[in-house]
């Protein structure tokens, strides 16, 4: 008799952890804006900040998109020294080919082109910075990922926690960009909402202790402290290792509130599912307690447990109502964080997909659990303990030398 009551209660404390995120979020979102306002009153009432940048830009091939994106990067409204790197495995890559068609508009800009050669450890990125970080001339470093996009006043905001000199590193968030099917829709929502609800709950708890890979701000000496970017090319979940270190370190790690935008390339159902599962294993690996602690974030599934278990108990009205508050509040909570924390121009698309996306995510979570594999650039890797990773042995074999041979 007492286990038909099981499926009901476990729905039911589900719904109540996943309000109390909700609560977090909400509440994270308040504190975000007061931080926002403070940043855009300084844009205006203080003097200029405009120290001289280099822009870091990793490549590897022809990503849809990438002209547009790398142009947004050379229409900035800033007046002050800025080169841009762009690195790559060889300068014959597809990615550094459209980046210098795009480089010779803008003369005026100090754009260099680097190649890394192969990876020499299993992070490509953190290998294409380490030989990017060698090249720079300036101290102040923004680091940034092929597929963002972003708007003229993006330099001004990011470089402007730097004016205090306890800040060590700053990130911004990010709108997750379809341009493809529901899939890719889906999946820009899960960046939107999902990525963003986490920051603004782990904000709330504790100063921020990690960066997030589409802009990555950073002191050169900061980054020498830490031992370098050659320190983290074993790690998988680079932005998050950046982050940290800089904190463990004594520095603050500024969350600006200038969002930018995420284009998702992904696709295909299964290019979009493998990569949104990628990320939960990175996840789990870089942060296992707060990863296995997501779990209680999700509210649809536990709505939908609660609505299977009140109908098997014989209360079907509270089994309705179950599943209408675990809706109504996901919908809630992808308005709130899609229009004001970054900005999303069609806040209630966003807002009407979250419940799906969220229902999605629960699978994704058990999913980063079946195994230690995830496959990146065509290649399979094992992650390992504390974030790090290593090519498996089948890829390995693949790329022998003896076998190329």
């Amino acid at each position: 008799m007492f286990l038909k009551y099981v499926p009901l209660a476990v729905g039911l404390f589900g719904l109540l952890t996943s309000s109390v995120f909700l609560g977090m979020v909400l509440v994270g979102v308040r504190a975000f804006l007061r931080d926002v306002r403070r940043q855009e009153r300084a844009l205006v009432d203080e003097p200029e900040f405009l120290p001289a940048v280099t822009l870091f830009k990793p490549l590897h091939g022809a990503e849809p998109g990438l002209e547009g994106n790398l142009r947004s990067f050379f229409e900035q409204d800033y007046a002050a020294p800025v080169e841009v790197l762009f690195c790559a495995r060889t300068l014959e890559d597809a990615g550094i080919q459209i980046a210098q068609r795009v480089a010779a508009e803008y003369p005026g800009v100090n754009s260099v082109f680097l190649s890394s050669g192969e990876p020499w450890a299993a992070n490509a990125k953190a290998c294409s910075m380490t030989v990017m970080a060698q090249a720079a001339t300036h101290d102040l470093w923004v680091i940034s990922d092929s597929d963002v996009k972003v708007d003229r006043k993006y330099l001004r905001n990011v470089v402007l926690p730097f004016r205090d000199r306890k800040v060590g590193c700053a990130t911004c968030l990010y709108r997750g960009v379809a341009v493809g099917g529901i899939w890719t829709q889906l999946e820009a929502v899960g960046m939107t909402v999902e990525m963003s609800s986490g920051v603004m709950a782990a904000n709330l708890m504790e100063p921020m202790q990690f960066a997030l890979g589409p802009t990555m701000v950073a002191r050169r000496d900061c980054v020498e402290e830490i031992g370098g970017f050659e320190a983290m090319v074993d790690f998988c979940a680079d932005d998050f290792v950046l982050g940290n270190w800089i904190a463990a370190k004594g520095h603050r790690v500024e969350l600006i509130g200038h969002a930018i935008d995420h284009v998702v390339l992904n696709v295909s159902f299964a290019d979009s599912i493998r990569h949104q599962v990628r990320w939960m294993k990175s996840t789990r690996f870089s942060r296992p307690k707060g990863h296995f602690g997501t779990s209680l974030t999700f509210g649809v599934p536990f709505g939908i447990l609660a609505l299977a278990g009140a109908f098997w108990a014989g209360m079907p009205e509270l089994a309705w109502s179950c599943l209408a508050y675990s809706i109504l509040g996901r919908v809630l909570q992808g308005f709130v964080v899609a229009k004001y924390v970054v900005r999303e121009p069609k806040p209630w698309r966003a807002a009407l997909l979250f419940p799906v996306r969220d229902l999605m995510g629960i699978f994704f979570w058990a999913a980063s659990y079946g195994s230690n594999r995830i496959i990146w650039r065509g290649e399979v890797y094992e992650l390992l303990a504390e974030g790090r990773m290593r090519l498996a042995a089948e890829s390995a074999k693949a790329n022998s030398p003896l076998r190329k041979g």
